[in-house]
């Protein structure tokens, strides 16, 4: 195997392994919040707009850990900076 393909395999790899963990946390905060705020609305049917505004933000904010984890999985997959410096290596030779 060379240099190229054990690159590729490892931002294959990397990328896939970005996106599963980084999913899985978002995903298990996002059930947290929402079961949170059910609760809450349950509870207190008078701030039922308070909790769904301060949800909605809160939601926002964790969904962007997923999409940041995304463009990272991204970044490995099509743009990989060690592509370059192993191109411009391969050419230097």
């Amino acid at each position: 195997m060379d240099n190229a393909t054990l690159i590729a395999i490892a931002s294959i790899v990397t990328a896939g392994l970005t996106i599963a963990l980084g999913s899985i946390g978002p995903a298990l905060g996002e059930g947290r919040a929402v079961a949170t705020a059910l609760s809450s609305l349950a509870q207190q049917p008078d701030a039922a707009t308070t909790i769904t505004r301060t949800l909605f933000v809160g939601l926002a904010m964790i969904e962007s850990i997923a999409i940041y984890c995304f463009v990272v999985s991204m970044i490995l997959i099509f743009a990989n900076p060690f592509w370059s410096h192993f191109i411009s290596e391969a050419a230097g030779k």
